[in-house]
């Protein structure tokens, strides 16, 4: 097996082409954040082409978590991106922390909570995450508790979701 797909089969990812919710109004949402997140990564310039599209874990129209493949222009060595979209700020987040779909959420999280922390202090965020909503408490306090929510209830799912897959021992 080469190095990319050691990492692919160990990141516990399908193909974004095999990517299916509970039922149809969730597979259209998630079908949704996947190009939520696709336009997300191409906006940056960086971002020269789309090799391939993985998709690790979501519940439709509140998280989603896919792994692309790209040709970074700026990081040519970071050809792997974690993007989490949802009903949150949108991010992506290098593999270097993050080997897996479960520690890639988890690291969002813990990013997102820097950026929280410091606007509820109202200290500088220009060397945290970047987030797309106005530093202010009131943005600060509903990012809050959509960061409460993903690891109280979509982390643990995301986490079983990892030991119950089949190559997992």
């Amino acid at each position: 097996m080469e190095n990319n797909e050691i990492f692919i089969h160990k990141a516990f990812v399908v193909p974004a082409i095999e990517m299916h919710g509970d039922d149809e109004e969730d597979t259209r949402l998630l079908n949704d954040m996947l190009n939520a997140a696709r336009a997300y990564l191409e906006s940056f310039k960086w971002c020269h082409e789309i090799e391939k599209i993985y998709f690790g874990f979501g519940i439709g129209g509140i998280v989603a978590i896919f792994l692309f493949e790209i040709k970074n222009m700026a990081y040519p060595r970071d050809t792997f991106l974690w993007v989490v979209v949802g009903d949150l700020p949108p991010a992506y987040l290098v593999t270097d922390e993050a080997p897996d779909t479960p520690t890639a959420l988890q690291l969002y999280i813990d990013l997102m909570r820097e950026w929280v922390e410091a606007v509820k202090k109202g200290e500088s965020v220009s060397e945290l995450i970047t987030v797309n909503a106005p530093t202010t408490k009131k943005y600060a306090n509903m990012l809050q508790g959509r960061i409460n929510y993903l690891e109280e209830n979509v982390l643990p799912e995301c986490r079983e979701m990892l030991l119950s897959h089949p190559t997992v021992q």
